[in-house]
C-alpha cells in the first residue's frame, strides 16, 4: 500500500538527535516516505544517519553543498514526492507514541483543516510555548513581551500570542496557528497556498504558511492527543547571533506582508522600529547564553 505521508526533515548540525528523529518516524506505525535534506552540516550528523538509515527504501537523503535555508529546502523536498500529506518535522523533534496517527485522523475528520499540529513538550513533559498560538500582531506581541498577557484570564483585551498560557483545550480545536516544529499539512493546500515563502531566512515562515492557509478559507487544528518531544533551539546553537537577527527579520516580513496595510504610514514604521528595538534590547541575552 502506497504511503500517503511524506516526512520532510531539514537538517543543519542537529547532532545525534537527528538519528532519534528519523527513528521516531520509522517507529510511528504509519506508512511514510522520509525525505531528509541536509543544509551543509559540519557536525557529522548526516553521515551518522546515512550509515544507519541510508539503505532503507523509504529514506531519501539529499546533501546540499551550501545552506540554502529552511523554506527553500522544504520546497525542494516537497517536489520530490507526491504523497497526499506532508509532515514538516524539525530534526530536533521526536514523535511520541501515536502522534502521527492522531494528526492524520484529525485531518480526516475535518475537511476544512489544512494543517494539524501536536502538543509539543520538553523532556519533563512541560508544554512548550508556541504549541497553540494566535497570529502575532502589534498589540498581542506587546502584551506577551511586557507580561501583561497574565491579565488575559480576566480581561481578553490583554491576551498575548500564546493561547496555552491560560490552559490548553483537551480536544481537537481549530486554531489560528500551532507549533512549526511539527506540522502535518495537506499537499494540495500547501501547493495552493504557494508553498513556503523562501524569502524568510529562519523563523516566522511557519506562521506565514498558516496565515496563507487561513486566507484560502482553511484553518489549522490543534491535536492535544498527539505529543511530540522538541529539544528546542539545538540547530540554532551553532549560530545564535545569525538566528537572533533572522527571527526579527521574520517578524518584520510577516508584519509588512500581512498587517502593515491596516495602519497609517507613521504608525506602520513605528512598529517596525519597535521590532528592531526588541532586537537590540535582547541581544545581550544572546551573548550571555553564548558564554554559558
Amino acid at each position: 500500500m502506497k504511503p500517503v505521508i511524506q516526512v520532510i526533515i531539514v537538517n543543519y548540525n542537529a547532532g545525534e538527535v537527528l538519528g532519534r528523529c528519523v527513528q521516531s518516524v520509522l517507529s510511528a506505525g504509519e506508512k511514510t516516505n522520509i525525505t531528509l535534506i541536509d543544509n551543509a552540516s559540519t557536525d557529522g550528523s548526516i553521515e551518522a544517519v546515512q550509515s544507519i538509515f541510508g539503505q532503507l527504501e523509504n529514506v531519501a537523503i539529499r546533501c546540499n553543498d551550501e545552506n540554502i535555508g529552511f523554506s527553500r529546502a522544504v520546497n525542494a523536498a516537497a517536489s520530490m514526492g507526491d504523497e497526499e500529506l506532508l509532515l514538516i518535522l524539525n530534526p530536533d523533534c521526536e514523535l511520541l507514541q501515536g502522534a502521527l496517527e492522531h494528526l492524520k485522523q484529525a485531518l480526516d475528520l475535518d475537511p476544512l483543516a489544512a494543517l494539524s499540529g501536536p502538543t509539543v513538550v520538553d523532556r519533563t513533559g512541560t508544554v512548550q510555548r508556541g504549541t497553540l498560538r494566535h497570529f502575532p500582531d502589534p498589540w498581542n506581541s506587546l502584551m506577551t513581551l511586557t507580561g501583561l498577557w497574565r491579565l488575559g484570564r480576566w480581561f481578553p483585551v490583554f491576551k498575548g500570542v500564546n493561547r496555552h498560557q491560560n490552559g490548553l483545550p483537551h480536544s481537537n480545536t481549530a486554531a489560528e496557528a500551532v507549533s512549526g516544529a511539527c506540522m502535518l499539512v495537506r499537499r494540495k493546500a500547501f501547493e495552493d497556498a504557494g508553498r513556503m515563502d523562501e524569502a524568510y531566512g529562519l523563523h516566522c515562515e511557519d506562521l506565514d504558511l498558516m496565515y496563507r492557509l487561513q486566507q484560502q478559507g482553511n484553518h489549522c487544528i490543534y491535536v492535544p492527543a498527539a505529543r511530540v518531544f522538541h529539544q528546542q533551539g539545538l540547530s540554532s546553537s551553532s549560530r545564535p547571533f545569525w538566528v537572533h537577527r533572522q527571527k526579527h527579520l521574520g517578524m518584520q516580513r510577516f508584519f509588512l506582508k500581512f498587517q502593515a496595510g491596516r495602519y497609517p504610514f507613521p504608525f506602520r514604521w513605528l512598529i517596525v522600529a519597535g521590532i528592531w528595538l526588541r532586537y537590540f534590547l535582547t541581544l545581550p541575552l544572546v551573548l550571555i547564553q553564548q558564554r554559558t
